[in-house]
């Protein structure tokens, strides 16, 4: 997820009957879903390879904790 590229799709929230922060909530939820808000948090400063492979490894080893807590093998 670090480094790669991103296609881009635009994202649309209709706002009805004057309800602006609902049109809000949907577009961050949307944001988030798509990677978008992470995305942009990680390209604010510049990281070395050696700092991504670290943060990679750290993403999977919590990934992979997650998982083993909710399979109770």
């Amino acid at each position: 997820m670090l480094g790669e590229a991103v296609i881009c799709r635009p994202l649309e929230v209709s706002v009805r009957d004057d309800r602006v922060e609902q049109a809000i909530r949907q577009l961050k939820n949307r944001l988030a879903r798509e990677g978008i808000l992470r995305e942009l948090k990680n390209r604010r400063h510049f990281c070395k390879p050696s700092e991504l492979k670290r943060i990679k490894s750290r993403e999977a080893a919590r990934r992979r904790r997650k998982t083993s807590r909710q399979r109770p093998n």
